[in-house]
C-alpha cells in the first residue's frame, strides 16, 4: 500500500537539511530503484522554485511500504530526523486515485 510521510520542519534547519540532504536521497533513490517510489520532495518555505536562505518548510514522500508499521519506522530513520531537520513526521496510507 502507499503511504505518504510528511516531515515539518524546524525553522532555521536549512544547514542541518543541506547536511544531511546526500544520505536522505540515498534511501529515497534505494525506493525508487525498488520501484516503490511515487514521489517525494520538499516543500519551498516561499513561492520560489529555488527558495535559498528561507529554506523548506517541510517534506513529502509517497512511497509503498508492506504496512504502516514498516512505513513509520522507515520515517523515523530518516537522516533529516537524526539530523534534527524535522520538527515532526506523520505518516498516513495513501490512496492514488489521479494520474490513473
Amino acid at each position: 500500500m502507499l503511504y505518504a510521510i510528511q516531515g515539518e520542519d524546524i525553522a532555521g534547519s536549512l544547514p542541518q537539511r543541506l547536511a544531511a540532504r546526500p544520505e536522505h536521497l540515498a534511501r529515497l533513490q534505494m525506493l525508487q530503484d525498488a520501484g516503490r517510489l511515487l514521489l517525494a520532495g520538499p516543500f519551498p518555505a516561499i513561492d520560489a522554485i529555488d527558495p535559498g536562505p528561507a529554506g523548506f518548510s517541510g517534506s513529502l514522500i509517497v512511497a509503498e511500504f508492506a504496512s504502516l508499521a514498516e512505513a513509520k519506522t522507515w520515517a523515523e530513520a530518516d537522516p533529516y530526523v537524526a539530523a534534527g531537520v524535522y520538527a515532526q513526521v506523520s505518516v498516513k496510507p495513501f490512496k492514488k486515485v489521479l494520474p490513473a
